[in-house]
């Protein structure tokens, strides 16, 4: 059997491997576009290499991933985290878990993840052909094979196709060429531009548990650490926000009203308690002085104090009831106006890609082209920064590899 693998990301190199161990008898072939595979592995979790997450309930897993979540519960509890550790391990690459349960090499270095993968793709014999340019994927329905022209003019045929092209404009096309349908691609995992020149003053500040959410949409608010940048807000919880409203923050032309919750284990009536009692222990002490609350950097709590009208001079003493009560309403909900992303291209993640509801799960083989499988972020499933998409990579190549002989 000659299998033809689009794509030399995680999720091709995977499905190859996989492929060539369960059907050793068949010809396994990488076609990749660039001089290089593996380019996001190399770049990604800072040229560590976020492999996996440490979440060992494929339920919880699942969670993780905005698009997709449903989909991929059953390769998750095939070939979950704990599967990618022991394959990693078993193959001379040990890996650590840090204190986020994002999970790297020992190495600290993504080229060892690389020469792994592509010393175990050597090893079983894939042929991996960069610089190979595909023009056009099609199905000859007389002999039921895929005929994929190159760029080049040379045309090769395969009884298998795995499209593990990644989120790109030329593997879409190629999958509704065979069929399918496309969900539109949008960025995700993106930082949020916010035009207030005080606020962005304090860039490097950081919150290690704001809450966020954006007005009007119930459904989207996340929790976590938050960073102040130059350009307006980053952090986990940034992202992850950013991943689950990708489509309604799109819709909105990224425009939108943020609300932070600075304390968000508190409520504001605690808040008011709390402050009442600082003000009483405090009354001599200007209030720009010092934040009452120690998760509440002391840049942060000036920005606040400003925020709520108070002068710089003015004493504890000399603050009214109601103003303790704005101090207490800036804290629990802070309100920002989002204008745009960020200004760099940071997102590494589409939302969109080949519809799940054309794909076999259990199998990864398209359900409108016998032969078809995809693995990978063609598909439209994408997860929040942790190492997750790079485990739908892995379980999905898996899976792929493991089905592509049936």
């Amino acid at each position: 059997m000659n299998i033809l693998i689009l794509g030399g990301g995680a999720a091709g190199f995977f499905a190859a491997i996989q492929s060539k161990r369960t059907f050793p008898k068949s010809t396994v072939t990488i076609l990749e576009k660039s001089p290089t595979v593996l380019a996001k592995v190399k770049v990604s979790g800072g040229g560590r290499c976020n492999v996996t997450h440490a979440c060992f309930d494929p339920r919880l897993l699942s969670e993780n991933y905005p698009r997709g979540s449903k989909a991929l519960l059953g390769p998750l509890t095939r070939f979950g985290p704990q599967d990618t550790m022991d394959w990693f391990s078993s193959r001379g690459v040990p890996l650590k878990i840090e204190s986020d349960n994002r999970v790297f090499p020992v190495s600290d270095s993504s080229q060892t993840i690389i020469d792994c993968l592509f010393g175990e793709a050597e090893s079983l014999g894939v042929r991996v052909w960069t610089e190979c340019p595909v023009e056009s994927v099609r199905k000859d329905d007389t002999s039921g094979q895929f005929m994929i022209q190159l760029k080049s003019g040379v045309e090769h045929s395969c009884d298998r196709f795995i499209l593990a092209s990644g989120s790109s404009r030329q593997g879409y096309a190629f999958a509704e060429a065979l069929g399918h349908r496309i969900e539109p691609p949008v960025p995700s995992l993106f930082t949020f531009t916010i035009p207030d020149p005080v606020l962005t003053a304090l860039s490097g500040l950081s919150v290690q548990n704001a809450h966020l959410r954006i007005a009007g949409v119930k459904s989207l608010s996340q929790k976590g650490p938050l960073l102040i940048t130059h350009w307006g807000l980053s952090g986990p919880a940034v992202l992850k926000l950013s991943a689950w409203g990708a489509r309604h923050l799109y819709d909105t032309s990224y425009k939108a009203t943020l609300l932070v919750n600075w304390l968000p284990e508190l409520t504001e009536e605690d808040l008011i308690d709390d402050l009442k009692a600082y003000q009483t222990a405090h009354m001599k002490k200007a209030v720009f002085t010092k934040s009452p609350f120690p998760e509440i950097p002391v840049r942060l709590w000036r920005y606040l104090v400003a925020k709520a009208c108070i002068a710089d001079a003015q004493t504890w003493k000399e603050i009214p009831v109601k103003i303790v009560g704005t101090l207490a309403r800036l804290l629990n909900q802070s309100t920002m106006i989002v204008t745009a992303k960020g200004p760099f291209k940071e997102e590494f993640v589409t939302c969109g890609g080949v519809s799940l509801k054309e794909v076999n799960f259990k199998t990864m083989e398209s359900t409108r082209c016998p032969g078809l499988y995809f693995a990978g972020e063609v598909l439209d499933v994408d997860g929040v920064t942790g190492g997750f998409n790079f485990q739908n990579a892995w379980a999905t190549g898996w899976i792929a590899g493991s089905s592509v002989g049936g």
